[in-house]
């Protein structure tokens, strides 16, 4: 008989950064599809000086001075943990990586000509000043780009397990809309930043699995979905788990599967 999903009282979803290891599994081999896509469309020159906001274990950081010959890389992140990371594959004299936090950067007015950030402005409290911090530090005329997921509709591959576990408890909301992941919001706050000349598009990348153990391991590595699940008494673990696997396989053996995992892109100019 399958196990009966209670689930007890879960912790509060956030995303505390716990393990590095495990953060690569659950995002950071997919980041690194991304940040060519968000270096892309925000641009990137020669001799350019780059600030990577939320740089976590250095997806963007190490892939800018691959896209052009930059004059130096500086990443900056909240957790220790993948700040030392970062740190530790770092072989590259251009790039620099330090703990800091986002809203209170810790560099001069104008000292970059581009700044990025992909994945961690709906994790920030208060995220338009994290925002307004890139366009200080940017000089005029440079530019200030960023991505975050699109969790409602274009990350199927975290929906199987929210939209399940709201199946099985119905008092169970997940947290699909975080801070300016919802169409429009990025533009608003960058165009509420001063910055002008503000785009918004959706970069695509593709995540591929294994199998299910392959799948479900690393979604619930790190994050808020370990959060959640590791959370869970053994029982409504067992049963969410028996559930997600049937909706992974879908009527077929268990093996590879591919989900396109679509995140929302904007970017704006510095004015003058």
């Amino acid at each position: 008989m399958a196990a009966t999903f209670d689930p007890g009282t879960a912790p509060a979803i956030t995303f505390k950064a716990r393990n590095a290891e495990a953060y690569e599994r659950v995002m950071g081999q997919w980041s690194r599809r991304l940040a060519p896509l968000l270096i892309r469309f925000g641009g990137l020159a020669d001799g350019d000086r780059v600030v990577d906001v939320g740089c976590g274990t250095g997806s963007l950081t190490f892939t800018a001075p691959q896209v052009a010959n930059v004059a130096a890389v500086a990443g900056i992140d909240q957790a220790e943990v993948y700040v030392a990371h970062a740190r530790a594959r770092n072989t590259d004299p251009r790039i620099t990586i330090q703990q800091a936090d986002a809203r209170a950067l810790p560099f001069a007015d104008a000292a970059f000509d581009r700044a990025f950030s992909m994945l961690v402005l709906q994790f920030i409290p208060d995220a338009a000043r994290a925002v307004a911090e890139m366009r200080r530090v940017v000089r005029p005329g440079g530019t200030v780009a960023a991505a975050v997921w699109d969790a409602y509709g274009g990350m199927l591959r975290t929906r199987l397990i929210w939209d399940t576990a709201a199946m099985l408890d119905p008092a169970f909301e997940p947290p699909l809309f975080r801070s300016l992941s919802a169409p429009g919001e990025l533009v608003t706050t960058w165009r509420e930043a001063g910055l002008v000349d503000v785009e918004e598009t959706d970069l695509v990348i593709r995540m591929e699995f294994a199998d299910f153990d392959d799948y479900w391991t690393s979604s619930t590595a790190e994050g808020p979905m370990f959060q959640f699940v590791s959370g869970l008494p053994d029982s409504a673990r067992a049963a969410l788990a028996e559930r997600v696997r049937r909706a992974y396989c879908a009527n077929r053996p268990d093996g590879p599967r591919s989900f396109a995992s679509v995140a929302w892109a904007c970017r704006g100019r510095v004015p003058g």
